[in-house]
């Protein structure tokens, strides 16, 4: 089995939700993760017309991105109706034996994991790129990594390099950096 191609859709129905989407040969599939229907683009015998497949598979990825399409289940096949194409209403879908069903899913899940590896990749290449192209985060990083710890919680045994704070005689407590212009003169207790 072909892995699948994208873009895959779900479709919500009375009776729960499917996945549709395209194979590389050109067929449409639909599952509901038990069970798979598909159908061959083209395939449109409305009316006596026939679409060309390509215009149908224009016509069904548009109705599928737009909502826009119905899914309706039968005992053995079930039919995709895009409603808001006279020309090519629906697509009739016939239910796959077991054996081929499973081995689908295996190609349909094995596709989505390579889908879902190739955007983690593309998405880790653009936050790389990302950071390395905005100056301020670069040089906020290299500015942090070489200045100290601020955090207060470093013991004093640790030896650290940058020496204590000395308080100066008459600096203040609340303000430092702040001399007093007064001398400090302490209490007198002898004044009553």
């Amino acid at each position: 089995m072909a892995e699948p191609e994208g873009p895959f859709h779900v479709l919500r129905t009375g009776t729960g939700r499917f996945l549709c989407y395209c194979g590389p040969d050109g067929a449409v599939y639909v599952t509901d993760a038990m069970e798979v229907w598909a159908g061959e683009l083209g395939d449109c015998p409305a009316l006596g017309f026939r679409c060309p497949p390509e215009e149908h598979g224009a016509m069904l990825r548009a109705a599928l991105d737009h909502g826009a399409a119905a899914l309706s289940l039968g005992p053995g096949s079930a039919t995709l109706r895009l409603p808001e194409e006279p020309q090519c209403p629906a697509l009739a879908l016939a239910q796959l034996p077991a054996a081929e069903a499973r081995s689908q899913l295996q190609a349909l899940v094995f596709g989505m994991a390579g889908c879902i590896e190739s955007l983690e990749r593309r998405l880790e290449a653009v936050e790389t790129l990302a950071s390395s192209c905005s100056p301020e985060k670069n040089a906020a990083r290299s500015q942090q990594l070489f200045l100290p710890d601020p955090s207060p919680r470093k013991s004093k045994a640790s030896g650290s390099a940058l020496p204590g704070k000395r308080k100066v005689p008459g600096e203040s407590l609340i303000n430092p950096g702040f001399k007093s212009k007064k001398v400090p003169s302490g209490v007198n207790f002898e004044d009553s």
